[in-house]
């Protein structure tokens, strides 16, 4: 995702009925690769399962 010249990655999103949550969204910083820092995947696994635990 694009915006004003920038790079964003949003990782994971869910839509619940008319809600839209997303798990994790951040400003692309790096010039030199395309791969998600390890510890970005780790804190939205880590998301997930919160957000499944508070769903049931």
């Amino acid at each position: 995702m694009s915006h004003r010249g920038n790079a964003y990655r949003i990782i994971y999103a869910v839509q619940i009925g008319t809600d839209l949550i997303v798990i994790d969204a951040f400003q692309k910083k790096s010039k030199t690769g395309i791969k998600t820092p390890q510890v970005d995947v780790d804190r939205v696994i880590d998301r997930i399962k919160r957000l499944r635990e508070a769903l049931r």
